[in-house]
């Protein structure tokens, strides 16, 4: 078997992440799909995404001495038999799921995200070379289109996207949001005005971590109480500021944030790197110290931006509405708050249980 080593992923000067190593001269299309992607304005994190589920990928050709160009449907069946049979190294084997499953393999989320990025490498090939067939079969439309597309200018125009057939069936979940007493003991932890700020947003604007980061000072309007957000795929939004929000970053500018030369609203406070940046394993850090501190488990960033769309739901805002404050790309991935209102669940459940007693 080919030693692993010799593919490897590291971060590039022109592009964000490249693959390395002495056999990356086997896999030109990779890196000139990475490319492609960034000159696309796809961020950093995807990149890296789609750098390491390729990364994998190009491992195991090379384990089985398969090369790129010969790659059919067959060997990327194997490719996902090999995913959902593989152990993850240092992982426990004797650990189950609630519900029986091995914690020691990879996840189906996980394998369509490697198969998005196949799907992604293949198609972007038959952009480039028209002749080759493509082994990425492409399924039934994937998701509806919501109302608020088909009564649009163009909605005419708008046709829901296909994903593979191969796709694996996943799990549905619905996001995590805290309750009264998990938002307050960890709230009331939080000590420095720009830690406070950071979970206002995300509490009281719905603001994703990574949105948070790219944050510039001028894209918040203190006075009008508004916020300008660059979201995923580079969307551009407006989001309403709450007035307390509002006070907090103001004290935060005038009393904590260091003098530096970046225009990022949220910078590091100590240290070698004051003045720089904060990034997201900074943001990461801050929260499981704060969450361990306040004996709240699920104390993530993204718990907070969940507590603020099950708020939301809960207080009756249209579901358009809501695509809009938290940036959603479709109508379906809000709706799952939807599912998460308790309040409104139990009351239109008592009210009917009340009308059926007044018929007997």
């Amino acid at each position: 078997m080919t030693n692993q080593h010799t593919l490897r992923l590291e971060a590039g000067t022109d592009v964000a992440w490249m693959l390395s190593g002495p056999n990356a001269d086997n896999y030109p299309l990779v890196n000139q799909y990475l490319r492609y992607l960034a000159d696309r304005n796809y961020s950093p994190r995807t990149l890296r995404a789609y750098g390491y589920d390729l990364l994998a990928f190009c491992r195991w050709l090379e384990s089985r001495n398969y090369v790129l160009e010969s790659v059919t449907t067959n060997t990327v069946l194997d490719f996902m038999r090999h995913c959902r049979e593989t152990s993850i190294e240092g992982r426990p084997a004797n650990v189950l799921s609630m519900t029986g499953k091995r914690l020691d393999h990879y996840s189906a989320t996980t394998i369509n995200h490697r198969l998005a990025a196949l799907t992604g490498l293949f198609t972007f090939r038959t952009l480039r070379e028209p002749d080759l067939r493509n082994p990425m079969p492409s399924g039934r439309e994937a998701r509806r289109v919501s109302a608020e597309e088909r009564s649009g200018l163009l909605g005419h125009l708008v046709r829901p996207k296909r994903r593979s057939v191969l796709r694996l069936r996943e799990p549905r979940r619905l996001p995590r949001s805290l309750d009264r007493r998990e938002t307050a003991d960890l709230l009331s932890s939080l000590r420095t005005w720009r830690d406070r700020s950071l979970a206002g947003l995300m509490l009281l604007s719905g603001l994703r971590s990574g949105e948070l980061l790219t944050l510039d000072v001028t894209d918040v309007d203190i006075g009008a109480r508004w916020i300008r957000v660059l979201g995923k795929g580079a969307k551009e939004r407006r989001v309403p500021l709450d007035v307390e929000v509002a006070g907090l970053i103001q004290t935060y500018l005038l009393t904590e944030r260091p003098e530096s030369s970046s225009t990022r609203l949220f910078l590091v406070a100590k240290g070698p790197n004051r003045g720089q940046p904060l990034t997201a394993a900074g943001l990461r850090t801050i929260f499981r110290y704060h969450r361990l501190k306040a004996g709240v488990p699920a104390g993530h960033p993204h718990a907070l931006r969940h507590t603020f769309g099950t708020a939301m739901a809960e207080a009756g805002v249209d579901l358009a509405v809501m695509q809009a404050l938290l940036g959603h790309a479709h109508v379906d991935t809000t709706a799952r708050y939807i599912h998460l209102a308790p309040t409104h669940v139990k009351a239109e459940y008592d009210a009917a249980r009340t009308r059926l007693r007044a018929r007997t």
